[in-house]
Formats: C-alpha cells, structure tokens, sequence
C-alpha cells in the first residue's frame, strides 16, 4: 500500500499580478522529485493578472459562460469556455480587493505546464495540479477538483482489471487528479490562506511528459447522461421531436415506453375525463394485420378516386415508415362523458373537443418519446379508416382512432430545427 504525506507550503503570503509563482513554491515548499505540488486556482489568476474591476459579478459570469446549465434563486451554474460546469463560472469575489472579482486562468492546463517548467529549471523535477471548489449534483458541499495538471495521469483506467473476488472492472475509472486535489484541500483548508500543498507518494502515477491535462476528465457531451440543463432538458424535449422515419434494430425500452404514455394520459381533456386510449402492437403479427388491412382499404380509395397503379404505389409509400418501426401505438379517443345535445352544432362542438383532447395527448406523447431518447413518426393513416382499424385490431366500437406512431430508436441524431425569425412567426402568430 502506498503511503502518502500531504504538506501544507506555509509562507507564501499574498500574490499579486506578475509574481513568479514558481520561485515563490522553491522558495517555501520542501519539494522533492516525484512530489505532486497542488495550488489553488486564485493565486494563479492572481499572478496572472486574471483579476477584474467589475461592480457587478454578473457581467463577468456572463462573458466567461457559454451556456447556462441550471438557475435557482439568483445562483447559475453554467459551462465555462474551459468545458468545466460549476457555479457562477468560477468568478469568485472571495479573497480579493473589494470591486474586484476574480477569473479562472485563462488556460489552467498551460498554466500548471508553465509552473512545473519553471520549477524544472530550479532542479524539482515534480507535477503540478491547479485546483478549484465546486459542488456536485445530490451531494451537499464543495470539493476541490483538479482544473489544471502537469506531469500527472489525471485518471487511472481499471477497466479489464479484475477485483480480489475475481470479477472484470469494465467501467472504473479514478479520477486520480481530482481526488489528489481533495486530498491536498484537506491541509490548505479554505479559510487557512495556503495556497499551496504538497503530495508525496505517488510517484507512480506522475509522468516524465506533462500529458494531456485536467481536461481529459471532462466528459464528452455524447458520453454525458445528464449534459443538459434544466431549461435545456425541456427546451430539447420539443426541439428533438422530430418526425423520425428510420430507426435501428435495437429493441424499444418497455419501460420509456411506459413512461411516455404515462404523460400522455396527463393531457387535459373535457368534462373532468380521461378520454384516451393507445393501443401497443408489440407482435409483428398484430403490426402486419392491421397495415396490410389499412393498406387494401387505401388502395381501393386511390383507384376509386381514379389514380393510376404507378400513383397508388407513390402514395402508399409514405406508409413504410409504419412497417420499419419496431413498436407502433395506435392511439384512439372514447367520448365516455360527454354532453348529449339535441342540435348538430353543439354536438359536432362536444365531438371536437374530445378530438382535440386526443391530439393533446399525441403531441404529449410524441414529446415524451423524444424526452426518452426514441424517435416517433405520426402518420394519420387510422383517421381514414376507422372501421378497418377497429375490426383488424378488435377494438370496441366507440373507440375512436386518432393515426398511428410508429416508435423506435432513431437510426440517426434528428435534423436541428430551423428557428424561425421573428419576422417569419408573425404569420403564424396573431396580437389583439
């Protein structure tokens, strides 16, 4: 087992713009080759002059930010241009002059790169780790984390190792550099004004090259299960909706199936009802009896409308999507509740608003699937022949099809939605 000694560096006193940081840890720190030198984040903005006379904190997160991740209460955690997500961009108006805030370094893997040359030169031949507090999602406090590192592997990869009982590690990896950033946090404290600590012991994991940085350890947007924020997860839920006509062949999650239909049901409907209906074809079979029944009533239409057979063929293309999909929902609307009215307008109205529910409990659906990471395609194929579908499907009388969604994984990332400009929502939007 590896032993390990973490030293404060006493002395180093208040560091100003153009201090040689470097000199100053030769200086007072007892340092030895194969040592890790952690310092915090705010003495290396500060020697590099990354201090900025700013009345209001919020215009300098604004220009350090790229996108804000989360909002509450007057705290934004936002994505800085280092790739790094944490509160109020790392701008901190702590431990400076009063007026002044601090930035994070400009590039906190160079600066650790340029610390650890510069100690080179006065014969310490030691890693250098730059550190900064953030706090984690579902977990209280702050932790210190390692934002820049030199010489140091910043994770140590276990996958395809095996524990003492013999079983395969296959996703374990330790964020080696962070948890020496804690480790060292531990002696700087952060009200103790040290800015510097020592780790000696890990001379195995410390590298002769300075290596590809602290920013190996941020995770990849695609990689990243939980890479949107809370505005953005619904802001995207709509966005990705898109129609989706090619999906792979993995299976559909049961379960986000489930869910999305779950929200469908919450779809507001008249009358105190839930007047909806959605119909799982799951077996092949059950999908290929109704579309071939669906797909003879069609054809009969089209050469009743005089369509030529090249014609009915382009036409009937357009329902493939359905044959492609691994699951198709139908879904149908019932009118159980609804008001009896002696005359046609008020009774075609009360039909309407039932019909209306259901297309708010489809689009609540279709919004769901795409929140669950599955395409969805609406195709109104069913609202043309009601009867057919009932009887090939065995459905009640009185249920009502509203099309079909044919659901699946997406064969590719949806098209990004064009936005429209304000000039070209006017036409669809009206003020009184």
């Amino acid at each position: 087992m590896t032993e390990l000694q973490i030293r404060p560096v006493l002395g180093i006193g208040e560091v100003r713009p153009g201090d040689d940081l470097a000199a100053l840890a030769a200086a007072h720190a007892d340092l030895q080759d194969g040592d890790v030198l952690v310092v915090s984040s705010k003495v290396v903005s500060k020697a590099e002059g990354r201090i900025l006379r700013a009345p209001d904190r919020e215009a300098a997160i604004d220009a350090e930010a790229v996108r804000v991740v989360a909002y509450r209460r007057g705290t934004r955690i936002v994505q800085t241009r280092h790739g790094l997500v944490l509160a109020a961009a790392g701008v901190d108006a702590s431990n400076t002059e009063p007026g002044t805030v601090l930035l994070l370094p400009e590039d906190p893997d160079a600066s650790a790169r340029a610390l650890r040359a510069g100690l080179r030169e006065r014969g310490s031949d030691v890693a250098v780790v730059i550190t900064d507090s953030l706090g984690r999602p579902w977990r209280q406090g702050v932790v210190d984390v390692a934002i820049g590192v030199a010489g140091l592997a910043p994770a140590e990869d276990l996958r395809g190792g095996t524990d003492s009982y013999g079983n395969l590690l296959e996703v374990t990896v330790v964020a080696t550099a962070d948890e020496v950033a804690a480790a060292a946090e531990l002696v700087k404290t952060k009200l103790g004004g040290i800015p510097m600590a020592v780790v000696r012991g890990l001379t195995h994991l410390t590298t002769r090259e300075d290596g590809p940085g602290a920013r190996a350890l941020i995770r990849p947007a695609e990689d990243d299960m939980f890479s949107l924020g809370t505005a953005e997860a619904r802001r995207t839920a709509v966005t990705n909706r898109r129609t989706v006509r090619h999906f792979t062949d993995d299976p559909v999650d049961p379960g986000a199936v489930d869910r999305a239909l779950a929200t469908a049901l919450t779809a507001p409907a008249p009358h105190h009802t839930t007047p909806f209906r959605f119909v799982r074809l799951t077996s092949a079979e059950s999908r290929t009896r109704l579309l071939d029944a669906m797909h003879e009533a069609w054809v009969a239409d089209l050469r009743a409308d005089g369509m030529t057979e090249h014609q009915i063929e382009v036409r009937t293309r357009r329902g493939e999507v359905l044959r492609r999909a691994p699951l198709i929902v139908v879904p149908c609307v019932v009118r159980d509740g609804a008001h009896a009215y002696p005359d046609a307008a008020r009774s075609a109205a009360e039909r309407d608003m039932f019909t209306v529910a259901g297309g708010a409990a489809v689009q609540s659906l279709l919004i769901a699937l795409a929140a669950e990471g599955l395409g969805s395609a609406w195709v109104s194929s069913t609202l043309f022949c009601p009867e057919v579908t009932r009887t090939a499907l065995d459905l009640p009388a009185d249920w009502d099809p509203l099309g079909a969604v044919a659901i699946g994984v997406p064969a590719a990332p949806p098209t990004p939605r064009p936005d429209l400009s304000p000039d070209a929502r006017a036409q669809f939007l009206r003020d009184l």
